[in-house]
This record gives C-alpha cells, sequence and structure tokens, in this order.
C-alpha cells in the first residue's frame, strides 16, 4: 500500500503564488506522479502529471503552474504562481505504480479575489 502525504495548501489573493508537496511512501520508485483538482460542484480535474522528466499540464494553468520532482525519493511539488480565483479547490496528489493509482487526502487551497 502506498500512502501519498500533501501539504502547502492554503487562502491566498488572487496573483499570489503556493507550493503544494507531496511525499508517497513506498520502497518502489514511482515514474508518474501528478496532481488533480476537484472545485465544488465539479468533477475531479488533471492539472499536471510529471513521466521521466516529461510534464503535462492543463491548458489552464499552462504557465502559471510548474509540476517537478524532488531530490528525495517519490516526491513531488507543484509550484503555482498567478492564482485565480478559479484555482480553488481540493488538490490531490496521484501516484501510479505497478498497475495502481494512489490518492493523497487532498490539500484545499483558496484564492480569493
Amino acid at each position: 500500500q502506498v500512502q501519498l502525504v500533501e501539504s502547502g495548501g492554503g487562502l491566498v489573493q488572487a496573483g499570489g503564488s503556493l507550493r503544494l508537496s507531496c511525499a508517497a511512501s513506498t520502497v518502489f520508485t514511482i515514474n508518474t506522479m501528478g496532481w488533480y483538482r476537484q472545485a465544488p460542484g465539479k468533477e475531479r480535474e488533471l492539472v499536471a502529471v510529471t513521466t521521466i522528466g516529461i510534464a503535462n499540464y492543463a491548458d489552464s494553468v499552462k504557465d502559471r503552474f510548474t509540476i517537478s520532482r524532488g531530490k528525495a525519493k517519490n516526491t513531488v511539488y507543484l509550484q503555482m504562481n498567478s492564482l485565480q480565483p478559479e484555482d480553488t479547490g481540493v488538490y490531490y496528489c496521484n501516484a501510479a505504480l505497478r498497475g495502481s493509482y494512489y490518492w493523497g487526502q487532498g490539500t484545499q487551497v483558496t484564492v480569493s479575489s
């Protein structure tokens, strides 16, 4: 069983920045890690994902968010700049390992206008 622990959410004004962190507890190396978000009343959506150095982003966050892997094994970060109210939601870390997908508990990001 893989456990993902996220941190870094919070309340920020529009135009501000936040950095989310996620660490996965497993002895195996996870190649694919990403971030999803779910706004109130909406479905969970992909924000960004990285696989062996290749990153992909949702169109809505391109040029504002950056996903990166940490030096520590099985860590991933999401640097979020120029945040807008529509970025508000619960952000979930995701990891793919050996055909299974794992989720963190989520961290709230609230952007005020």
